[in-house]
C-alpha cells in the first residue's frame, strides 16, 4: 500500500545519509516513477528531501533534519513492530519483513525486553488469503476494478467491484467496495471469493463511507432465542456469547437467551451441538431442526 511505502521509504532517509530511485524501486518492488510520485508526496508533507543528479547524486534528506524519536518510547515501537509483524502473516511479498528489518536496525538501542504479542491474521487459508490480498490492495492502490467469484448463501455469481477498504472482522478478511451489480456497497468475505483479478479498467473514486460494522448494523437481532444446554456445552457457550448469555438450572442444564439475525445461522448454530441442546424457542427453529433430523435420519436409515 502506499501509505507503507511513503513510511518505508521515509525510515530508510532517515537512516542512511544517500539512496537512489532505482535502489528504492528496487527494494519496494515499483517502478521508478511511482518512487518520483513518492519523494514528491513526502516534499508536500513537508519533509525536505533534496535530490541530486549525476555522477555521487541521489536522494537524501537535507542536513539537520531529524525526526524527535523521543515522542515514541520502547513499548510503542514493540507495538508498532506487532502491527508489522501481524501484516506480514497475510503478506504474499518480503515488504513488511524488510520494514520491520529496517525500524529494528534503526532501533535496535531505543528496543528494550523482548516481544510479547504475536498476531497472526493468517488463518487456516494462509495459502489462498495472501494473493487475494495482495491482488485486492493493488487493485485499491491503482484504483483499478476488481473482479471475482462469489459463492453465497443464495448462490454463486460474477462481481465487480470498485475497490475501497481491506477489512479484517470476526476472525475473517473482507473487502469492501462499490458493487456494480448491487449499485451499492457492499461486504465481500475473501474466502467466499475465487478468480480475484485487477482488471485494466480504471474507476473514479468516489467519497466512499467507511464501513458500518458495528454489531447493531450486522447483527441487528430480531429473533429471540431460547435454548437448553448440557453442563459439557458451558465452554462453549462461554467461548462464543460470554459467560452472561445462560442461567444454570438446578439440574446443572443452561438456559441460553440470546437475540440472533438469521434463522438459517441459528439452525445450523444450534445442529451443531447434536442431542446437547433443545431448542425451546421459536417454534419454527424447533420444526426446522425436527425436519432436518428426519431427514437426515431417512438418508442413514437406507444405508
Amino acid at each position: 500500500m502506499k501509505i507503507d511505502r511513503l513510511i518505508g521509504i521515509l525510515s530508510i532517509l532517515l537512516q542512511e545519509e544517500k539512496t537512489t530511485a532505482p535502489e528504492l524501486a528496487e527494494r519496494f518492488e515499483v517502478s521508478r516513477r511511482t518512487i518520483n510520485r513518492d519523494i514528491e508526496d513526502l516534499c508536500k508533507a513537508g519533509i525536505p528531501i533534496k535530490t541530486a543528479q549525476g555522477t555521487g547524486g541521489g536522494i537524501s534528506i537535507m542536513d539537520g533534519y531529524r525526526m524527535d524519536r523521543t515522542i515514541l518510547t520502547s513499548k510503542d515501537m514493540q507495538m508498532i513492530l506487532a502491527g508489522l509483524r501481524s501484516l506480514d502473516s497475510v503478506s504474499g511479498s518480503s515488504y513488511y519483513g524488510q520494514l520491520m528489518e529496517k525500524i529494528q536496525t534503526g532501533s535496535s538501542d531505543f528496543l528494550s525486553g523482548r516481544d510479547s504479542m504475536l498476531i497472526d491474521l493468517s488463518s487456516w487459508y494462509k495459502g489462498s488469503l495472501a494473493p487475494k490480498i495482495e491482488v485486492i490492495q493493488s487493485a485499491i492502490e491503482n484504483r483499478h476494478l476488481l473482479g471475482f467469484k462469489y459463492y453465497a448463501p443464495s448462490g454463486e455469481s460474477g462481481r465487480m467491484i470498485e475497490p475501497y477498504y481491506l477489512v479484517f472482522q470476526w476472525s475473517s478478511w473482507y473487502v469492501w467496495g462499490w458493487c456494480s451489480d448491487r449499485e451499492d456497497y457492499r461486504l465481500f468475505k475473501l474466502n467466499r471469493m475465487d478468480g480475484v483479478v485487477e482488471t485494466e479498467k480504471d474507476f473514479v473514486c468516489r467519497n466512499a463511507p467507511m464501513p458500518d460494522l458495528s454489531n447493531e448494523k450486522i447483527f441487528p437481532g430480531g429473533i429471540k432465542v431460547k435454548a437448553l444446554f448440557t453442563p459439557d456445552m458451558k465452554w462453549r457457550l462461554v467461548e462464543e456469547f460470554g459467560p452472561h448469555c445462560f442461567t444454570e438450572a438446578d439440574d446443572g442444564n443452561l438456559l441460553f437467551t440470546a437475540d440472533y439475525t438469521d434463522m438459517d445461522n441459528l439452525v445450523t448454530w444450534l445442529m451443531t451441538f447434536g442431542a446437547k441442546a433443545e431448542v425451546l424457542e421459536p417454534v419454527e427453529a424447533r420444526d426446522i431442526i425436527r425436519r432436518n433430523a428426519e431427514q437426515t435420519l431417512k438418508i442413514y436409515m437406507e444405508d
